[in-house]
């Protein structure tokens, strides 16, 4: 069975604290307005549960899903977006026209478009790390230890286990999309 690369967010540990936005940034040289990994600006960042006196936050960072079934690149007339047989989904610049038709089909809407460089970004993994068998760069830099990555398709990987353990989920699974991005929800507090 071939690799299938992913990410798990552990919404126990993760405390919002924008390391992994700071280190998209830094690892990508990007100035834009926008985020590869966001956990601003986005449509679900904290959540609030509970009840008083019971009250948290949820963090829910948000980065490109890179999809078993991604229908960006289906839908990119250029052939620019790519699924590499690892898992990771990725751009080819030279063939990205600016069309945009991928973030109209995003159900994550993660996808952005670089008015500049008339180009598309998203997250990729940091398929350049990868390659040289080292991590993303926002798991090094997560600052709660909160995010890992590893083969989903290998059931003794730490990644597997805690999905299995935790009952971690995937964002919008009625899409049919089967993100690589996993999310293990925060443990139920018990009362004393």
């Amino acid at each position: 069975m071939s690799k299938r690369l992913g990410l798990l967010i552990d919404q126990e540990r993760c405390i919002g604290c924008e390391a992994c936005t700071v280190a998209c940034r830094i690892e990508n040289n990007n100035t834009a307005p926008w985020i590869l990994v966001e956990t601003q600006n986005t449509l679900q960042k904290d959540t609030p549960e509970g009840s008083f006196p019971e009250l948290r936050m949820n963090f829910l960072p948000r980065l490109c899903n890179h999809c078993a079934n991604p229908p960006c690149v289906d839908s990119c007339p250029r052939g620019a977006l790519i699924k590499r047989e690892d898992g990771p989904v990725v751009l080819d610049e030279g063939k990205c026209d600016g069309c945009q038709v991928c973030i109209g089909v995003c159900p994550y809407h993660v996808i952005h478009f670089n008015q500049d460089r008339n180009v598309i970004e998203k997250c990729h993994f940091c398929v350049h790390r990868i390659d040289q068998g080292l991590e993303p760069f926002c798991v090094v830099c997560c600052e709660g230890q909160a995010i890992y990555f590893g083969d989903l398709n290998d059931p003794k990987s730490e990644i597997s286990k805690i999905i299995a353990l935790r009952k971690a989920f995937q964002l919008k699974p009625e899409k049919g999309t089967n993100p690589s991005v996993y999310y293990s929800p925060p443990k139920p507090k018990r009362r004393l």
